[in-house]
C-alpha cells in the first residue's frame, strides 16, 4: 500500500468538497435506509485496499452528510472549521499522541499548557485558572461541577473523595429556568438529583432574575449562564457574583458560546463578572471554529479540579514539570485536541478572533433586519449571534427541505420558534441575504 498516493487522494476529496460547499444543498440528501444500504451489508471477510475503502466511503457517505461547514448553517450552535485547526486536526491523526500522559506525548502537554495560557487572557479569566480539555461543555460541565462538588462539601468538612455522596451533606444547586439541559445531565452524571436543584425564574429574554436567588447557605453551586441557547441572552454575572461573594458558595459559569463574547472588546461587556467565578465550561468547536469534538472547562481552584479527577496507578509515568491531562479530566486516554485549539490561535490571533466574533454578531443583526422588513417578528434581542424568529413548525420543515440553508425549531413561552444561529467564520452578508429571502420564501407559502 502506498499511504502517500492514500492521503493524497484524501486530501483531494476534503479540498473538493469544501471548495463545492457554496453550491451544495446544506441538507442531506439520502434517506436512513438509502444509507444503511449503501453503507452496510454483512461483516468483510477479507479486506479492501485502503484507496478503495476511501472511494467507496466517499461515494456512500457523502449523499449522509449535512454541510454544517458551510456559511449557511444556523442549526443549533455549530462552528465551521478554520483552514488551520483543520490541518492541525489531520496532524493529531497522524501523530496519534496520548493526550492523556505527557510521556505519551511531550509535545501534546506541551501545547496543552500553551493554549491554557492563551485562552485565559483571550476569555479573561484568572492568569492560574486551570484547565481540561473534554469532548464538549457536556463534558465541560462535568469536569467542573465535579471540582465544585468537592470544594462545597470540603468546606463543611466532607470528604468526597474518601466517603463519597451516601450521608454527605446535601448540596443546593441553584440554576435558572432557562438553563441548558447538559448542566442538569452533568449534575445527574455527579451523583445531584433533580431535587437538589433550586430553579430560579427567568425573564422574557432567559436572564435568571437575581432578586429572586434564595440565600446561599450551606454546600451551594449556583449556575449562571453566558449565552441563553434560543436568545444569546447573558445573566447579570456581576450581580450574581455579588451575591455569591463572602459566602461558601460556588460560582460556575455555562459560557459554551457566550463566554468567547470576552474575545471581542465591542462585546466584553457582556460577560462582566464572568472573572469572578470559580469555574467556567465551553466549547472550542464552537466559536473558536476547531473541529469535534473540543471542550474546556476552566477552574479558578486547581486544588479542587485536580483532587475531583486525579488518578494514580503503579504503572502510570508522571511528568516532573509539566503536567499530565489524565489528572485533570474525566478521561484517561483520549485524543490530543491542543493542537487543534493551537493552530486556531496562531492562524488569527486575537485580533482575528474578535473580528470572527464580531462577524457572526454582524451577521446575525443582519438577518433579523432582513426578517423584520420581511414581516417576521423576531423574539429576542439579538444581542450577540442568536436569532429567535416567532414562526410556525411547517416554515421551519420548508426552510430545511429547501436546502438554502439549515436551521432548527424550538419552543419558547409555549409557542414554536426559528432559532438561527451565526457561529461560522465562513459566512458572508451574501450568505444571509440567500438565507433569509429562502426564509421568507418558506414563510409566505400558504398553509
Amino acid at each position: 500500500m502506498d499511504e502517500r498516493e492514500l492521503l493524497h487522494q484524501t486530501a483531494d476529496y476534503a479540498a473538493g468538497y469544501l471548495e463545492a460547499l457554496a453550491d451544495r444543498p446544506i441538507h442531506e440528501t439520502a434517506t436512513a435506509d438509502e444509507l444503511e444500504r449503501a453503507l452496510g451489508g454483512p461483516l468483510p471477510r477479507s479486506g479492501l485496499d485502503p484507496r478503495a475503502v476511501i472511494a467507496s466511503l466517499v461515494e456512500a457517505a457523502e449523499p449522509g452528510v449535512v454541510g454544517t461547514a458551510s456559511g449557511r448553517y444556523f442549526g443549533f450552535v455549530i462552528g465551521g472549521v478554520l483552514p488551520a485547526a483543520l490541518a492541525a486536526d489531520w496532524l493529531t491523526s497522524t501523530w496519534d499522541q496520548n493526550g492523556g500522559l505527557y510521556v505519551g506525548g511531550p509535545s501534546a502537554s506541551v501545547v496543552e499548557d500553551v493554549t491554557r495560557h492563551w485562552l485565559v487572557e483571550l476569555l479573561g479569566l484568572p492568569p492560574d485558572a486551570s484547565i481540561a480539555y473534554v469532548t464538549g461543555c457536556q463534558m465541560a460541565h462535568v469536569t467542573a461541577l465535579a471540582a465544585a462538588r468537592h470544594a462545597v462539601l470540603e468546606r463543611v468538612g466532607w470528604n468526597v473523595v474518601q466517603a463519597g455522596l451516601a450521608g454527605s451533606p446535601p448540596i443546593r444547586v441553584i440554576v435558572g429556568a432557562k438553563r441548558h439541559v447538559t448542566v442538569d445531565r452533568a449534575l445527574r452524571l455527579l451523583g445531584v438529583g433533580a431535587s437538589s436543584l433550586v430553579v430560579v425564574p427567568a425573564d422574557d429574554q432567559g436572564r435568571i432574575v437575581v432578586d429572586e436567588l434564595p440565600p446561599l447557605d450551606g454546600p451551594t453551586i449556583v449556575c449562571a449562564q453566558a449565552g441563553e441557547v434560543n436568545t444569546g441572552a447573558f445573566d447579570d454575572l456581576e450581580a450574581i457574583a455579588d451575591r455569591v461573594e463572602g459566602t461558601d458558595a460556588w460560582l460556575h459559569v455555562d459560557g459554551a458560546f457566550g463566554l468567547w463574547a470576552a474575545a471581542s472588546p465591542s462585546l466584553r461587556h457582556l460577560v462582566r463578572g464572568a472573572e469572578r467565578a470559580d469555574s467556567w465550561a465551553t466549547d472550542a468547536h464552537k466559536w473558536l471554529n476547531v473541529p469535534y469534538d473540543s471542550g474546556v472547562a476552566f477552574c479558578a481552584h486547581p486544588e479542587a479540579h485536580r483532587a475531583a479527577m486525579a488518578v494514580t496507578a503503579s504503572y502510570l509515568v508522571h511528568g516532573d514539570t509539566v503536567r499530565d491531562e489524565l489528572d485533570w479530566a474525566p478521561e484517561f486516554s483520549r485524543r490530543a485536541r491542543g493542537f487543534a485549539i493551537y493552530a486556531a490561535i496562531r492562524s488569527l490571533g486575537a485580533d482575528g478572533i474578535a473580528a470572527m466574533v464580531d462577524n457572526c454578531c454582524a451577521r446575525a443583526r443582519q438577518m433579523a433586519s432582513l426578517l423584520e422588513e420581511g414581516g417576521a417578528h423576531i423574539l429576542n434581542e439579538v444581542v450577540l449571534n442568536q436569532v429567535l424568529v416567532r414562526v410556525p413548525a411547517e416554515v421551519v420543515a420548508r426552510v430545511q427541505q429547501d436546502g438554502t440553508c439549515w436551521l432548527g425549531g424550538t419552543q419558547w413561552d409555549g409557542a414554536h420558534a426559528m432559532r438561527i444561529s451565526v457561529s461560522n467564520w465562513r459566512t458572508t452578508a451574501e450568505d444571509i441575504e440567500r438565507s433569509a429571502a429562502a426564509i421568507l420564501s418558506a414563510a409566505r407559502v400558504p398553509a
